[in-house]
């Protein structure tokens, strides 16, 4: 019987136009609006300066799961 490996998965999330999401920590911190969304980028507005930026797709949904094998082989 195995005990397992404790993995973290990150899992790119799925922005859609409208959305209005707040960032907890970090340089991006705080409210925003996501007014664009593309294959690798991602265009928020921020909802106090109206300011809008277009990044690299950088958020990520977490969980951590149990794993029989890791490092898994793709």
């Amino acid at each position: 019987m195995t005990n397992g490996h404790r993995v973290t998965v990150f899992t790119p999330f799925d922005f859609y136009e409208g959305q209005k999401i707040y960032i907890e920590s970090g340089p991006r911190k705080g409210d925003w609006e996501v007014i664009g969304v593309s294959a690798k980028k991602v265009r928020l507005k921020c909802p106090v300066s109206f300011r809008e930026f277009e990044w690299n797709r950088f958020c990520y949904h977490t969980k951590e799961q149990v794993f029989d094998t890791w490092p898994q082989k793709d």
